[in-house]
């Protein structure tokens, strides 16, 4: 049986899953080190995630060393990268992992880029391998779920790439980690959405000392 598609991502208490954008090239580059603009953007950025960097599990993903917390946080990063047989991402989210993810990328298993750019498969040291898929997103799904089995397909992000697939109906679950910072101004996760077709049913709340975790299944409406 296919598993299902769904997303997981940490949000403001005001809704924005990622601080003003700035040029892709400005947030890891040399350049942007130096530049106001990204430094706010990282500042920013690492607020968001901070409940995500101490956990255990995320620490001996990225090889940060021994160590680290464990509890509801880190039971629930563990389990929805152990669910995900495949990922699915937008072009923008691939330039600023490219820059950003170590030579062995934290997936470990087959992603497919959502792009209008050819390109071979880039494939890198643990498993991942960045597939780019020129032909649209029901394309690029449908090569996740063959590539994932009977496990879960993740719509990694970003925002965009995520409400195309909410909009689309081709959503089954979504997580939200949802962060006691404000933002005030930056990527709304559901700027756009067609709340005419999407119905929410809730799942489970979890609160941990750091965020809210919210789970939602989806429905056409």
């Amino acid at each position: 049986m296919a598993g299902k598609v769904f997303f997981s991502v940490t949000m403001s208490l005001d809704g924005f899953m990622a601080p003003e954008a700035v040029p892709v090239e400005y947030v890891f580059s040399p350049e942007g080190q130096n530049d106001p603009r990204a430094q706010r953007w990282m500042t920013k950025w690492s607020e968001l995630q901070a409940w995500l960097f101490p956990q255990r599990w995320f620490r001996e993903n990225l090889k940060l060393g021994e160590g680290g917390e464990e509890g509801l946080d880190n039971d629930i990063a563990r389990a929805t990268y152990e669910r995900t047989g495949a990922s699915v991402m937008g072009k923008r989210m691939f330039d600023l992992g490219e820059q950003a993810w170590p030579e062995e990328a934290p997936f470990h298993t087959p992603v497919f880029v959502v792009t209008h750019q050819q390109r071979d498969p880039w494939e890198r040291p643990g498993g991942t391998t960045f597939h780019f898929v020129n032909d649209g997103i029901h394309s690029a799904l449908g090569q996740a779920r063959d590539a994932a089995g009977d496990r879960d397909v993740r719509i990694a992000g970003g925002s965009e790439t995520i409400l195309e697939y909410l909009n689309a109906d081709l959503v089954d679950e979504f997580s939200i980690a949802l962060s006691p910072v404000l933002f005030g101004a930056g990527t709304r996760l559901f700027d756009g959405v067609d709340a005419s077709r999407v119905a929410l049913e809730p799942v489970r709340s979890e609160p941990s000392s750091r965020v809210t975790h919210l789970t939602y299944a989806v429905h056409p409406r």
